[in-house]
C-alpha cells in the first residue's frame, strides 16, 4: 500500500497546478521548539504531496518562530502566521481562515504522524465523501461510545465546516475546546468514516499544555460551567435536545465526569461543586428526555444517583478494587494459553478492558 500511496495516489487524485490542495494541516504552536522541527518534518514527508501546512505561532517566547520561518523558506506549501498569545482555540480558528484545502486536519506541535497518515485517510474520503473521518484504531473502536474526540483524531471536510461556520473552537476555553468542537460536528452529521490504519504518535512530556492546565484544578472548575452554557446554546439553536439527547449524555459522561471528576486531583470543595453541577444539568436538561435503551454507564448513573460526592467516592473506591481483582485473576488464568503470541494478545485485551 505504501508503494501505491507514494507512486499512484497523487496521480489518482491529481489537480492542476494552482488548484486547491487536498488537505490543509493546521498546527497551533506555543513554545514548542524542542519538538517542532520533527513535527513539521513528519508532515512535509507525507506521501500525499498536495497539501498545505499552516503554522500558527501563538506568541511563542522560544525559538519556534525561527524554526517556522526556516521551514517556510524551503517549502512553498508552508503558510506561516503569527498572533499574540491568545490561546489554542484562536490559533486554530485563525489557521482555518487561511486554509484552502478540501479537507482540514488539526495537529499538535509536539507530535508526529506516519508518512502514509494523510494518504490513507484522504483515500477514504474520496471513496465515501465523508464529512468527518475518525483516525486511529483506538478511536474507531470508541466511535459509538464517545461523543467527543481530540481534533488530531479527525479529518474534516472543509465544505462541511463552511456550511456550519458557527461551529468553531470556543475562545478562552482550554481544556475541552477540541471536545466541544468535535461534539458539535458529530451532532450535525451521520456521514462519518473510519480509518483505523493510520498512526498518530502522541508525545507525552511534562510541558504539554493539557498537563499544565489540568494541574490548575481551579481554572478547570471555573471553565466547566462555560462548557454547559456552550452546549445549552448549541442544542437550543439547532433544536437537538429531543433528537440528540443520548449524544449529549455521552459527552457529559466522557468529558466532565470521566476526564475531569474521575481523573483530576480536585479537593473536596471542588468535587462537591462539580458533582452538584453535573447532576443539575443532567436532571434538568438530559435525563427527562433520555430513553431507557439509550444507556449511560453504571458508574455514571451511580454518580447521578448519589446524594453527595462522599457517597460516590466510597462506591468508586470499592469498584476499582473489584476491577483490579478481576484483572489479576484473568491475567493469572491466561497463563494456561499455550501459544505465546495469542497469550500476549489476550493479556493486552484484559489490561485494556480494566485500565
Amino acid at each position: 500500500m505504501r508503494e501505491e500511496s507514494s507512486n499512484n495516489l497523487n496521480k489518482k487524485f491529481k489537480k492542476e497546478v494552482g488548484e486547491f490542495p487536498f488537505v490543509s494541516v493546521i498546527i497551533p504552536i506555543y513554545n514548542a521548539e524542542k519538538f517542532l522541527g520533527e513535527t513539521i518534518d513528519s508532515v512535509q514527508n507525507q506521501t500525499l504531496k498536495n497539501i498545505e501546512i499552516i503554522l500558527v505561532n501563538d506568541g511563542s517566547a522560544d525559538k519556534s518562530k525561527e524554526i517556522c520561518e526556516e521551514k517556510a523558506k524551503n517549502d512553498s506549501r508552508i503558510v506561516y502566521l503569527e498572533q499574540g498569545n491568545q490561546g489554542v482555540s484562536i490559533a486554530r480558528n485563525n489557521g482555518l481562515l487561511k486554509a484552502s484545502g478540501d479537507y482540514i486536519y488539526f495537529m499538535d506541535a509536539d507530535d508526529t504522524i506516519d508518512e502514509d497518515f494523510l494518504s490513507f485517510t484522504y483515500t477514504i474520503t474520496q471513496e465515501s465523501k465523508n464529512d468527518v473521518v475518525v483516525i486511529g484504531e483506538y478511536f474507531c473502536k470508541r466511535l459509538t461510545k464517545v461523543a467527543a474526540f481530540p481534533t488530531w483524531a479527525l479529518l474534516i471536510s472543509h465544505d462541511f465546516l463552511r456550511n456550519h461556520n458557527d461551529v468553531r473552537f470556543p475562545e478562552g476555553i482550554q481544556p475541552c475546546e477540541d471536545g466541544l468542537f468535535s461534539h458539535k460536528l458529530f451532532a450535525l452529521t451521520k456521514n462519518i468514516g473510519a480509518n483505523p490504519r493510520s498512526v498518530y504518535h502522541y508525545r507525552k512530556h511534562d510541558n504539554q499544555n493539557h498537563v499544565t492546565i489540568n494541574a490548575n484544578t481551579s481554572k478547570v472548575i471555573e471553565q466547566i460551567p462555560q462548557w454547559f452554557k456552550i452546549l445549552e446554546e448549541f442544542y437550543t439553536n439547532n433544536n437537538l435536545f429531543e433528537t440528540h439527547i443520548h449524544h449529549l449524555a455521552l459527552f457529559m459522561e466522557h468529558e466532565p465526569f470521566e476526564f475531569r471528576y474521575l481523573k483530576m486531583p480536585f479537593d473536596e470543595s471542588q468535587k462537591e461543586f462539580l458533582h452538584n453541577l453535573i447532576k443539575k444539568f443532567m436532571y434538568d436538561r438530559v435525563l427527562p428526555s433520555l430513553k431507557k435503551d439509550e444507556m449511560i454507564s453504571k458508574n455514571f448513573r451511580r454518580f447521578l444517583e448519589c446524594d453527595n460526592f462522599y457517597e460516590f467516592d466510597s462506591y468508586y473506591k470499592t469498584y476499582l478494587k473489584q476491577q483490579e481483582h478481576k484483572r489479576k485473576l484473568l491475567i493469572l488464568l491466561s497463563k494456561v494459553i499455550p501459544l505465546s503470541n495469542y497469550r500476549r494478545k489476550v493479556r493486552d485485551m484484559i489490561n485494556e478492558k480494566y485500565a
